[in-house]
């Protein structure tokens, strides 16, 4: 951790950094690739005038191309969103609003998260796929050809799972293949799920609908009764597939590397480290509310909800939102005791082993504040399922319900209550990093912790507009800051 704040002069001069730089597409597989007539018919049907294309860092060095063909072939005019705030996978609404733009491309990896505000179209990148070598692997982990088997897979190899079917499924019966939806109308180029389609409680067809994937099981079986393969590279997909269903085993195909294996990755101990940040989380008084998307619906929803159950009990929070998490962004918190990280499913799953401070989920903040949740081998990753009307729902206890409980710290030892603040009204619906103004006496009641929080504030470069006088660029130093080419020259 020492090194993320300063490091010897000695370590950066030697330090050598690997950059992979991807090529750039030939202009003839350009069109194919990035689906640019597609893209044009889809812009041109809606009548968009405006439209921002988000790019994860490694299809940039194609962004400039991608939207000159698009602006060659629709009257749209495009803008390239170059840095998203947070994670890639996810729609980056704000930042197309900054262009007022109509609507979204959004280019590879993606979490198929929800979002409201812009209509948006997926264009997948085409990864190669050797679906021959994939079939073998596959026959290699699962000999028995009666296993029910579930076919999960990474966004960007939907194009070859179609031929990987073609191989496999008359020598496996019980092989189920997932189909890529996501929820609400604004969502183009793959298959969506309105309101209409979506399974209800009541449905017996056995049909679940979790993380953008659609899958139908055999009547009469669980998903637990399922093994799951999954193609695609080790990273927060296959983690967050592997977290939420802990019940199921995994085997893996990597197209990279072209190797199947059996995950080894111990789930269970993994769990066990969110069980232990989750004692972290019932011990802390101050709560830091990480805002870690503004683009996955009902984000607002769920940032109301945490308020109340902290304020419920009895813990401070403080909401900051600060882009791209790292380690020394979140160190200038030190009364911070724990954070509660806002995300979509494939990145709330932070490993905080490099922070100062704990980061956990909201689905882990409501198991340490709340009496009526408790640790079972469900886990959720997508905070909607935790609202008012989603599958993981458990309401809070009333205040009345065993006011002066308290219960041991696993951590240290020392008893712990978990009942409001004095002096503080229980149904209250306003976190601690509100003062609250008396209209009469115009006194308001402030911790220290509260006020000093209160009062800090980010500041930047001053402008001085018209005290900075005008001066013609000179050349300045060459070379590193602690050795440049012509120090100890004399002049």
């Amino acid at each position: 951790m020492a090194d993320a704040f300063s490091s010897s002069s000695e370590t950066v001069i030697r330090r050598v950094v690997d950059v992979s730089l991807k090529e750039n597409t030939p202009a003839g597989k350009l069109i194919e690739l990035y689906q640019i007539t597609k893209t044009c018919e889809f812009i041109s049907e809606h009548h968009f005038g405006k439209v921002a294309l988000q790019f994860p860092d490694e299809l940039l060095v194609d962004s400039a191309a991608v939207a000159a063909e698009i602006e060659r072939n629709s009257q749209a005019k495009t803008f390239i969103l170059g840095d998203t705030s947070y994670g890639s996978c996810c729609v980056d609404e704000v930042a197309a609003e900054h262009v007022s733009a109509d609507c979204i491309v959004h280019y590879g990896n993606t979490c198929l998260s929800p979002s409201k505000r812009l209509p948006v179209m997926y264009v997948f990148e085409k990864l190669t796929l050797d679906v021959e070598k994939c079939a073998a692997s596959f026959r290699d982990l699962y000999t028995d050809t009666q296993t029910h088997i579930l076919l999960l897979y990474d966004v960007n190899y939907d194009h070859a799972i179609g031929d990987l079917l073609t191989l496999l499924s008359p020598e496996y019966p019980n092989l189920v293949v997932t189909e890529l939806v996501v929820e609400g109308e604004n969502c183009y180029s793959h298959g969506r799920m309105d309101k209409e389609t979506r399974p209800t409680e009541d449905d017996n067809s056995q049909t679940i609908c979790q993380f953008g994937r659609r899958f139908s099981l055999k009547s009469g079986s669980s998903l637990s009764d399922y093994r799951m393969f999954y193609v695609g590279q080790e990273g927060a997909t296959l983690r967050n597939f592997m977290m939420t269903w802990n019940r199921c085993s995994f085997c893996s195909f990597d197209p990279v590397s072209m190797t199947g294996r059996l995950e080894s990755v111990n789930v269970n101990r993994a769990l066990m480290k969110r069980y232990y940040a989750i004692e972290r989380a019932k011990d802390a008084n101050v709560v830091g509310i990480l805002v870690g998307t503004l683009g996955v619906a009902d984000y607002l929803a769920i940032i109301q909800q945490l308020k109340e159950t902290l304020h419920r009990a009895g813990k401070k929070s403080y909401m900051f939102a600060m882009g791209k998490l790292n380690v020394p962004k979140l160190a200038n918190f030190l009364e911070i005791d724990i954070f509660v990280l806002i995300a979509c499913p494939e990145n709330s799953l932070l490993d905080s082993s490099e922070f100062y401070k704990p980061v956990v989920t909201p689905f882990e903040m409501e198991v340490a504040c709340n009496r009526k949740r408790e640790w079972s081998e469900e886990y959720v990753t997508d905070f909607r399922h935790l609202l008012p009307g989603g599958q993981s729902h458990v309401p809070m206890a009333n205040q009345q319900e065993g006011d002066d409980e308290t219960d041991v710290s696993l951590i240290t030892g020392a008893l712990r209550s978990r009942k409001l603040p004095s002096g503080e009204p229980a149904d209250s619906s306003f976190g601690s990093s509100v003062v609250l103004r008396n209209q009469t006496t115009t006194v308001a009641e402030a911790n220290s912790a509260a006020s000093f929080l209160a009062g800090r504030s980010w500041r930047g470069l001053e402008q001085k507009l018209g005290e900075t006088p005008v001066v013609k660029a000179v050349q300045g130093r060459r070379g590193i800051a602690i050795a440049y080419e012509d120090e100890g020259a004399s002049g």
